[in-house]
């Protein structure tokens, strides 16, 4: 099987995002920015995830740049996958290197179906304004993510933004404090398709929060999302969801919950078929 999973607020949490003290036993460290603590994961998360990937293909997908995704030591010492996804879906690292295969594809299929970066920047440009955004990047030269203060974000401008932008093969995405400008052609399901085309028959589980990820659990045999985040917000408001399940709980606990999802799912496989239960698989 193989299990592709986000990153931060569905395996991984900032301060922000975990929803407990930092103090709180049997939490670590799992990155540092400038000698200083930037997200953690609950040791029994640790451990589960770690004893997964031994029996399993664990991919890390993750929006994050390269830069930003090898400062999880977490992932570059102690869980060190064969596969890793960045930038949206942009990069796949084969043994930690960018697959340069891969690369020319994505570079092929954005000339066909999105406008520039800069078009895009353009578009969104009169929404933007130092009341409420903090700090504007061009990520990998494929995405925009803007820091901002989400109290103050005018949310009826963005949405309208975020309208016009898909007609030009953009996505947009809230999440936390960040708002990420995508290529639509730039995802995670097709990056994990690429490297599933190599295990052809190996079944996929995945987990993420965010819609950025929404693509990659439609696209999944069995997937699981937290019960928070963006994919849980509009659960919240619209009753609307996919063939996902939601973790019982939220925070970085769910962290926990999302791991032994995946260990089920893993666990039913292995069984002998005559001593598998029959009937809808939960998720």
């Amino acid at each position: 099987m193989i299990y592709a999973s986000d990153l931060d607020m569905t395996l991984i949490f900032s301060r922000r995002s975990m929803a407990v003290p930092e103090d709180t036993a049997g939490i670590s460290v799992v990155e540092t920015i400038g000698g200083k603590s930037a997200s953690f994961m609950s040791d029994a998360e640790m451990a589960a995830l770690k004893e997964l990937s031994g029996k399993l293909l664990f991919v890390p997908v993750t929006t994050r740049t390269m830069e930003q995704y090898r400062r999880i030591d977490v992932f570059q010492r102690h869980i060190v996958p064969s596969y890793a996804i960045t930038s949206n879906g942009g990069n796949v690292l084969v043994g930690g290197e960018p697959d340069m295969q891969w690369r020319k594809m994505v570079a092929e299929r954005l000339r066909g179906s999105a406008c520039s970066p800069d078009e895009a920047r353009r578009l969104f440009a009169p929404v933007v304004s130092s009341d409420w955004v903090l700090d504007e990047r061009l990520c990998d030269d494929l995405f925009y993510v803007y820091l901002m203060d989400r109290d103050r974000m005018p949310l009826e401008a963005v949405r309208e933004r975020a309208a016009e932008l898909a007609a030009l093969g953009w996505e947009l995405s809230v999440q936390g404090r960040k708002v990420y400008i995508v290529p639509a052609a730039v995802n995670k399901r097709d990056a994990v398709a690429y490297i599933r085309h190599r295990h052809p028959e190996a079944e996929l589980i995945a987990s993420g929060d965010s819609l950025l990820d929404r693509s990659l659990l439609e696209s999944a045999d069995y997937a699981v999302a937290p019960a928070h985040g963006e994919l849980y917000r509009i659960y919240q408001e619209t009753g609307q969801m996919g063939h996902w399940t939601f973790t019982e709980r939220s925070g970085l606990f769910a962290g926990e919950d999302i791991v032994a999802f995946a260990q089920s799912k893993l666990d039913k496989a292995s069984m002998p078929a005559g001593k598998r239960k029959t009937g809808t698989v939960p998720g």
